[in-house]
């Protein structure tokens, strides 16, 4: 039963569509206006000039017999003023000549090609498109209006040739469907307002309306046999249907206006759009002024746009999903229209050419231009990767979700949050991810409710998938996310035969693939280090030399890089603050002002030698030029000037193949002095950097006041634990021996070759000890 309304409709559109096609090629449209005076029937104009003018057909001419009657005998004549068709006409000239003009199908391409060719196309478009709504939709009281409305503008449109002929079927379908179209669409808003859950803003009972297109019916059947009335039920069926397109749009702007629901503008742009130059360049013309702007078949072009919207609406579950065709439309039509009309007015200003053909050329440039553009933008898509987004936030959209993904630590939690950010942006409920095995060629799913994916999926595609692969099946678009060497992950996006993803989605998509596949490589390598972290915990209980020497190498850089920039930026401004003030000493002869600039100039220097003092300090200068036993010297020679103690010291040449031991034995020297400086209260203190087979010795001695060992363990107020964890990170032993009042000596020995392998784990058994010496 529920199919019957379709299969009646499609029958019906069928029948009375082919019928007025029929009508329309077998018979020409003339369109030649004609008055009456001192009862004779005089030709004032004609709507196709070119054919009239080669027909020698003008104004002043009188009409004498039209398919061999008397114009006198034929009654719409005293009420239409218009010849609208005939096969043979009878003219007498003013010179008094007759001319008989013989009347073919073919012989004004005009009509031809605007009331039967550009109708007969729009008649099979809109009943492929309907069909096609039917079969791939779900059967709904919303989309079964869609197509009744689509299916009759069609009819409205296609009885226009028939409708100018006075064809009494035309004439009934064309003035009946004119008011059917809006009442149908104002059914439509009345059950979409429902579906958006606002309040409807009209009457609620709709179906009275269409009791306006059944009485239209009946007047036009009484139009017909009393020729009186049917040039004024034309200008009131034009009335009417003014006045339902009026009460369209006031539904529709007043609810966006106080809803503030998107939808509806989008709505009201894809149909109010098309019936605009239909309604103020013909109808409301027609009705006021009984004169056109445009012609009924040109206004009438732009009706094809309805059914192309509301299609683009309907294609994808997600319901009028169009904002994207409009926003394009709207770019489009905006290089479009300005340059065409800059065209026309060059055209008209150096031709001479008539209003319609100008109204025809302006058609054809506009369009052809928008056509351009879409050509372009995806040439320009598909070779150069280039895309200008309708919307203007993919890129932020991309980052955003890149952030959210990037946070996740568990490559199971990162793929959860990798569906749900697609399923959120795309407004798509059914995304998942597929794990295929590689060796058992076994698929298994994220989603519990896709049990037959596994029966969908081709094995071959999956295994032939690669890196920046998106590929569209009949039930699914699939994507590459990762593969190692087990397994290879899918992502399935199911969209179920009526969702398009369009070409910025895809990019977006395959853009953030990359970065998912890169996140997943780096979660795998962060997951083997952790594990590996916790076995060597295990087999060793105390803390990982690699790891101190790592984080200490990591601190060494910072500093390093800290000196340079210091010494890049502030010291540079220091020394240029300095010579300006060397500048007004010399320049200025005022002795108090001398005086002042001078301490000025002291304590410039004074700061200079400061913080030339800590870049030293920070990055050792003479290091890096002119090796370690100059820096050493240079080191003891500060200490010499500072100490009140007397400093014995040994310095061998040592010929390291690691500089960064260099560094290190540095940073040691440099933190036992300062030791002996601050805490030890000596009278003698000896360093001495000893040579060994293997590497190295330091060797410290020093009589001052000592401490307890125990402090020593739980305290860094000193340095010692510092100095430990650099030894360690070399794998060296520490050890030292200390009492209260009993001075201190401290014990260092690295081997050169220990730390060259930090991933062997025999290497961090060998605890470096602590003792009394």
């Amino acid at each position: 039963m529920k199919n019957n309304w379709f299969c009646s409709a499609i029958s019906i559109y069928l029948i009375i569509g082919v019928y007025l096609l029929f009508i329309t090629y077998g018979t020409s449209f003339l369109g030649i206006k004609i008055k009456q005076e001192d009862g004779q029937w005089i030709v004032t104009d004609s709507y196709y000039k070119d054919w009239a003018r080669k027909q020698k057909i003008s104004p002043g001419d009188i009409v004498l017999k039209i398919d061999g009657s008397s114009i006198n005998d034929i009654q719409i004549i005293q009420y239409d003023f218009i010849i609208r068709s005939a096969n043979d006409l009878t003219i007498l000239k003013p010179n008094g000549d007759e001319v008989h003009v013989q009347i073919k199908t073919f012989d004004i391409p005009q009509q031809f090609y605007y009331v039967f060719v550009v109708p007969t196309v729009y008649y099979f478009l809109s009943l492929i498109l309907s069909v096609y709504l039917y079969i791939k939709q779900k059967n709904t009281p919303l989309l079964n209006l869609l197509i009744l409305f689509i299916l009759t503008v069609s009819l409205a449109y296609v009885s226009i040739g028939a409708s100018g002929i006075l064809n009494n079927v035309g004439i009934i379908v064309n003035r009946s469907s004119m008011l059917l179209c809006p009442v149908l669409l104002i059914h439509f808003l009345r059950l979409y307002f429902d579906f958006l859950n606002i309040k409807w803003l009209f009457i609620k009972n709709i179906k009275i309306l269409y009791i306006l297109p059944l009485s239209v019916v009946f007047l036009s059947i009484y139009g017909i046999r009393n020729n009186s009335i049917h040039v004024v039920l034309s200008n009131v069926i034009l009335g009417a249907f003014f006045l339902l397109l009026i009460i369209i749009l006031g539904i529709m702007i007043s609810g966006y206006f106080k809803y503030k629901v998107p939808q509806l503008k989008i709505l009201l742009s894809s149909i109010i759009i098309p019936f605009i130059p239909f309604l103020f360049l013909y109808a409301l013309p027609e009705v006021i002024f009984h004169k056109q702007i445009l012609s009924a078949d040109i206004c009438s072009l732009f009706l094809v746009i309805i059914p192309f919207s509301f299609i683009c609406t309907q294609l994808t579950e997600r319901i009028f999903d169009m904002e994207y065709f409009i926003t394009r439309l709207r770019y489009y039509f905006n290089f479009s229209f300005v340059f065409t009309i800059w065209l026309l007015i060059g055209l008209y200003v150096i031709t001479d050419l008539s209003i319609s053909r100008m109204a025809e050329l302006f058609f054809f440039a506009f369009l052809s231009l928008i056509a351009l553009f879409y050509i372009k933008e995806k040439i320009d898509y598909h070779k150069r990767k280039i895309l200008f987004s309708t919307k203007g936030d993919y890129i932020h959209r991309l980052y955003t979700t890149v952030d959210s993904i990037g946070r996740v630590v568990k490559i199971e939690d990162l793929l959860d949050k990798f569906v749900q950010e697609i399923a959120l942006h795309l407004e798509i409920k059914h995304v998942y991810v597929l794990t295929y095995d590689l060796q058992t060629h076994q698929v298994t799913s994220t989603s519990t409710s896709k049990d037959y994916t596994q029966n969908q999926m081709d094995e071959i595609l999956l295994e032939n998938l690669h890196m920046g692969d998106i590929k569209k099946t009949e039930h699914f678009y699939i994507a590459f996310i990762h593969q190692d060497v087990n397994y290879k992950r899918i992502l399935v996006v199911d969209h179920n035969k009526s969702i398009y993803l369009k070409d910025e989605e895809l990019l977006w998509l395959e853009l953030l693939l990359l970065y998912v596949n890169n996140f997943i490589e780096n979660t795998k390598m962060v997951e083997g280090l952790l594990e590996q972290l916790k076995h060597m915990k295990e087999a060793d209980k105390s803390q990982l030399p690699w790891l101190n020497k790592l984080l200490w190498l990591r601190f060494e850089q910072e500093k390093y890089q800290l000196a340079q920039e210091l010494h890049d930026t502030v010291l540079q401004e220091q020394l240029h603050i300095a010579r300006e003030m060397d500048v007004c000493i010399h320049a200025k002869r005022t002795t108090d002002i001398q005086v002042n600039l001078s301490k000025i100039h002291d304590h410039m220097i004074a700061s200079l030698n400061d913080l030339r003092g800590y870049c030293e300090n920070l990055k050792p200068p003479l290091l890096d030029t002119l090796g370690l036993n100059a820096a050493l010297e240079k080191l003891i020679q500060k200490v010499h000037k500072r100490a009140n103690f007397v400093l014995v010291y040994t310095i061998d040449r040592l010929y390291l193949e690691d500089e960064r031991l260099n560094l290190m034995i540095y940073r040691l020297f440099q933190e036992l002095l300062n030791n002996a400086l601050r805490h030890s209260y000596a009278n003698t203190v000896e360093i001495h950097l000893l040579e060994t087979d293997d590497g190295f010795e330091i060797i410290y001695l020093d009589d001052g006041v000592g401490c307890q060992m125990d402090g020593i363990i739980v305290s860094d107020s000193m340095g010692i634990r510092g100095m430990q964890e650099r030894v360690h990170a070399f794998n060296g032993q520490f050890s030292i021996n200390t009492n209260v009042g009993e001075g201190m000596s401290i014990r260092i020995k690295i081997n050169e070759g220990n730390h060259t392998h930090p991933y062997d784990y025999d290497t961090y058994n060998r605890k470096p000890t602590l003792s009394r010496g």
